[in-house]
C-alpha cells in the first residue's frame, strides 16, 4: 500500500496563509482524484477541495475564494494554499485519493489559526 505525506502544518494568525503538500507514489497520483479533508474537535470529517486528474477542482462553499487546490504529476503532489485563515478554519487535514477501486489516506496534519 502507498502512504500519503502530508507537511506544512502549523499555527498562524487569522488573516495568514499556509500551503499544504501531499506527496503520493506516482503510480497512484496520476490516475486519482485528490483531496483534501478537514476534521475539527467534534465535528464530522469534511471534504474542503478535491482536484481530478483532469485539474478540475471543487470546494467546500466555507472555503471558496480563500483556498485553492491545485496539483503537480511532475513530483506527484497536490497543494492546498490556504489564503485569509479564520480561527474556524482549525482542523487536522487530511490527503486523500480515490482512485475508485481503492482509496488512500495520509496521517493528517494539524492547522491552528489563533491569535
Amino acid at each position: 500500500q502507498v502512504q500519503l505525506v502530508e507537511s506544512g502544518g502549523g499555527l498562524v494568525q487569522p488573516g495568514g496563509s499556509l500551503r499544504l503538500s501531499c506527496v503520493a507514489s506516482r503510480i497512484i497520483f496520476r490516475p486519482a482524484t485528490m483531496g483534501w479533508y478537514r476534521q475539527a474537535p467534534g465535528k464530522p470529517r469534511e471534504l474542503v477541495a478535491r482536484i481530478t486528474s483532469g485539474f478540475s477542482t471543487n470546494y467546500v462553499d466555507s472555503v471558496k475564494g480563500r483556498f485553492t487546490i491545485d496539483r503537480d504529476n511532475a513530483k506527484n503532489t497536490v497543494y492546498l494554499q490556504m489564503n485569509s485563515l479564520k480561527p474556524e478554519d482549525t482542523a487536522v487535514y487530511y490527503c486523500h485519493a480515490d482512485l475508485l477501486a481503492r482509496e488512500y489516506w495520509g496521517q493528517g496534519t494539524q492547522v491552528t489559526v489563533s491569535s
